[in-house]
Order: structure tokens, then sequence, then C-alpha cells
């Protein structure tokens, strides 16, 4: 069963037995972007219709604002564009994005997951969670560590929504951040990224800390 399978995240939820609540876990702080973002985001915005189409949103709004986002972090963790993944026969497929390690083998080689990320496809938001929480559920169990948090985000370009599993519990942010306030998406999207991380960074040192030392 691919991700895109999952209509809702209610789906997800009764398959594995996710509990659900919603609050805000992270707040939208605006973050300035690059000067030269700015200017060819605005060129675009203005000059190409943009949202037309699935394929527009993702090349001109979606990719470009993840990719910024993941620069500052970049000598360890990565952004990948439909990169597959499968946790088991039923949790499988292509999410849209995937930030998460990057590997000792090589750039091409996807480490551990920690933020995914789905277009909401004809502005079907309860679908695009649908197929997100099934990721974010993959991807914990490709991380082995249910304690870790994985993030969600799902936008259609214009609204984004984001969400947190840790454990058995699906967090959905009670507020979403829309494009017209563009430092707010991207301040938002960089925190969940540097919180994903710098936790990500905790248990690494947790683990090292309980290895047993030779006598």
């Amino acid at each position: 069963m691919a991700f895109t399978d999952f209509k809702s995240a209610d789906q997800v939820q009764k398959a594995d037995q996710v509990r659900y609540e919603d609050k805000n876990f992270i707040t939208f702080t605006p973050k300035a972007l690059p000067d030269y973002f700015v200017r060819e985001f605005e060129f675009n915005r203005e000059n190409f219709d943009v949202f037309g189409s699935e394929a527009s949103r993702c090349e001109a709004i979606i990719y470009p604002i993840l990719r910024e986002a993941c620069k500052s972090f970049i000598q360890e963790y990565s952004l990948w564009s439909h990169k597959s993944i499968a946790a088991d026969e039923i949790l499988t497929g292509t999410p849209d994005y995937v930030v998460a390690k990057r590997s000792q083998l090589g750039k091409n080689v996807l480490d551990f997951p920690l933020v995914l990320v789905a277009e909401a496809k004809q502005n079907d938001f309860v679908r695009g969670w649908g197929q997100c929480l099934a990721e974010m559920v993959a991807a914990q169990r490709l991380n082995g560590n249910t304690v870790l948090p994985v993030y969600g985000i799902v936008t259609d370009g214009e609204i984004w929504q984001f969400g947190r599993l840790v454990e058995s519990v699906f967090t959905k942010n009670l507020s979403r951040a829309t494009i017209d306030r563009l430092e707010e998406v991207y301040g938002a999207v960089f925190k969940l990224i540097e919180l994903s991380v710098s936790l990500d960074c905790q248990c690494d040192s947790l683990a090292k800390s309980e290895e047993p030392h030779d006598r």
C-alpha cells in the first residue's frame, strides 16, 4: 500500500494506533531571507502563473523555500526530492520531499529521515495529511527511535501546515502559515528543521554516552 493510498490521517491512525492531538508546538517567528532569494521569488510570482499547476507550485514555491532552509544545515543534512522510502510492504512510496541526514556512503544515499513534506494536491489537505502521516510513521520505523520526533509539512504552496510524530502521538499545529507572509513561512520551515536536527544531535550524544567503555 503506497503512501498516497491513505486518504486521511485517521486512516493511518487506525492502522498504526496513533493518537491525535492539535496544539501549537512551533511559533511562526519571521526569519529574513537573503535579498537574492526574495528578488527571484517575487519575479517568479509577478511574471509567471506559479499556482497554475502542481508542478509549478513545487518548482517555483515549495522546493526553493525548502532548499534555502536546508542550506544552513548542509554539512550533515540534505534535501531529497521524490526519493523512495520503505519501512515494510505497506508503508512504502515516494514522499514529495525529505529532509534527512547525510549518509557516509554519499549524497545519493538517504539516512535517517527527519522531516517529510507532502504537497496537498488539488488543495486536498485531508488526503495530504493521510499521505504525510503515513510517511512520518515509515520514517519513525526507519529511524529506529520512537522518541526522536519526526516532523511533517503539508502545503499547496499558499498554505503551510505542520505536524509532529513522537512515539505514538501525532500533533498537528493549530496555527498555519501562508505565503503572503513569506518570512513567517520560511521561519517556520527553518525552525522545524532546526528543532529536528538539534534533537537528533542530542540523541546521538546520549547514545554515545551510553556505549560501554573499555576497562
